[in-house]
Formats: structure tokens, C-alpha cells, sequence
């Protein structure tokens, strides 16, 4: 959904006044109102999911259910409700310890940041093929995965908006599948778990998928992977030839050791 009418989003921030003190207390003030939008008349928006910027979180919802106000508002308010049970603004103030279990966790859930697109949009390097997800229980790779996320929304994505000058909302992912083997369909069902989070909590995140180094096991797997997937991220899916080098470097500024580790 290319546009979203603007009576929707009205209409949806209309139903937003609605919203439970529980949910409210997620909510905080001080935030950038937009000129013609209805926005709750209690001046608390949600603390983590917007960064000072509702108007574009209603119009993500709304994209995440095909322009359908019901829906979006129940998907955001469902989305709320599991950040409060969950204590998802606290996760970034709960380490995963000890030390070495984390450090486990990062050598076998392999993701960074790499640079930026032409746009400022950060472009996050994910080694698909090379994590193996076998070091940690799911639930610590599920909480690493919700932290990675809302550093992103609450560090990285603020700073390159104030860096660039412009609201910078999405990211871009580089997914590397070097080293990938039929065996990382043993974990398909933390994978799909994840993806779950993603599309329901922090829907429209992702403006691009980038696959690289695909080996020919790739289509086995992702004959697989690809029914599980909701419609809106396959279509965002784009398989590179190849390490994607010249295809990545019309749309972003990576420095070369991106490519020295994965151009050969």
C-alpha cells in the first residue's frame, strides 16, 4: 500500500484515545505533532515505537493491514499490550549474563551495522548462512533479537534522523547466506518466531531484503522458509547475483571490508 488516505489516519488516531492507562503508561508527551492530524486528546504517544514521530507509526500500522483502520488499531493496540506484558521498554536495562553466555549469543546470532544507504537509511549486515543458533535456549535468542530492535529504533534510527535531517524510519538488511547448510532448518522454528515479533511489533521496519551469496541449497531452503513468510516482507525479498557488490553500492556507502569478507 502505497498511500494511506489521511481520513484513516485520522480515524485511527481518533481510536487511539481509547487506548488503557497500562497501554498509556508505554505512551510519553513532548512529542512532534503534525498539522491536520486528530491525535489522542491525552498528549501521550507511544514512548518507543514512534521516537517523537506518531503520524509515521499510524501510517506504518495502517500499511501493515492493507489501509484497514480496524485492523490497524487492533494490531497496534495487541502490539502495546505485548510490550507491556513483556516490559519491552525495560529490556534494553536487562543484560543478558553471564558475559559469556551474551558473547555465545553474538557469535552465533551474527547481525551489525555496516553503513548507510544514499538515503540514511542504516544498512544491517546479517550472516545468515554462518549463525547456527546452538549456544543459548530460544527465549535468549528471542530477547537478543528484541534488544537489537530497539536499539535500533531508540539509538540508531533517532541519530541518523538527526545526522541526515530528515525522519529516517527503515532500515535496509544485507542477508549474507555464506556457509549456509540444510541444517539451519533445524532452527526454522526460532526463525519463524522472530519473524512473528518483527511483523507484528515493529511492522514496516525493513524497506529491503537484500539475499547475497546464495549457494545452490538456498532454493531448498527457501522453498521452506518462503510459505512462512507474510506476503508484505516477500515482497520486499530481492536476490543479488553474486556478493550483490555492484547492485549494493548504487544504494548505500559500505566501507570495503564489507565486501572483502564476503566478495571473493
Amino acid at each position: 500500500m502505497a498511500v494511506v488516505p489521511q481520513e484513516a489516519i485520522n480515524r485511527f488516531g481518533a481510536l487511539m484515545e481509547g487506548v488503557d492507562e497500562p497501554m498509556k503508561r508505554t505512551f510519553k508527551n513532548h512529542v512532534y505533532l503534525l498539522p491536520f492530524v486528530h491525535y489522542p486528546s491525552d498528549p501521550f504517544i507511544l514512548q518507543n515505537i514512534h521516537q517523537g514521530y506518531p503520524h509515521e507509526s499510524l501510517i506504518r500500522f495502517l500499511k501493515a493491514r492493507e489501509g484497514d483502520v480496524a485492523k490497524a488499531y487492533k494490531m497496534l493496540c495487541d502490539c502495546l499490550k505485548w510490550r507491556v506484558e513483556n516490559n519491552i521498554d525495560g529490556i534494553l536495562a536487562k543484560p543478558i549474563v553471564p558475559v559469556n553466555l551474551y558473547r555465545d549469543i553474538r557469535d552465533t546470532q551474527l547481525i551489525g551495522l555496516s553503513g548507510y544507504s544514499n538515503e540514511g537509511l542504516p544498512v544491517y549486515a546479517v550472516g545468515v548462512g554462518m549463525s547456527t543458533l546452538d549456544r543459548a535456549s530460544v527465549h535468549y535468542y528471542i530477547q537478543s533479537h528484541i534488544q537489537m530492535n530497539e536499539y535500533r529504533d531508540r539509538v540508531v534510527l533517532p541519530a541518523a534522523t538527526k545526522k541526515y535531517g530528515k525522519l529516517v524510519s527503515k532500515c535496509i538488511k544485507v542477508l549474507d547466506m555464506t556457509g549456509l547448510k540444510l541444517s539451519a532448518l533445524n532452527y526454522i522454528k526460532l526463525m519463524t518466531t522472530i519473524s512473528s515479533i518483527d511483523d507484528l511489533n515493529y511492522p514496516e521496519k525493513t524497506l529491503t531484503y537484500y539475499i547475497v551469496n546464495a549457494p545452490y541449497i538456498f532454493s531448498a531452503c527457501w522453498k521452506v522458509v518462503k510459505p512462512l513468510l507474510h506476503e508484505r516482507t516477500r515482497r520486499k525479498i530481492n536476490v543479488l547475483s553474486g556478493c550483490g557488490q555492484d547492485e549494493l553500492l548504487k544504494v548505500a556507502s559500505l566501507p570495503c571490508s564489507f565486501f572483502l569478507r564476503r566478495c571473493h
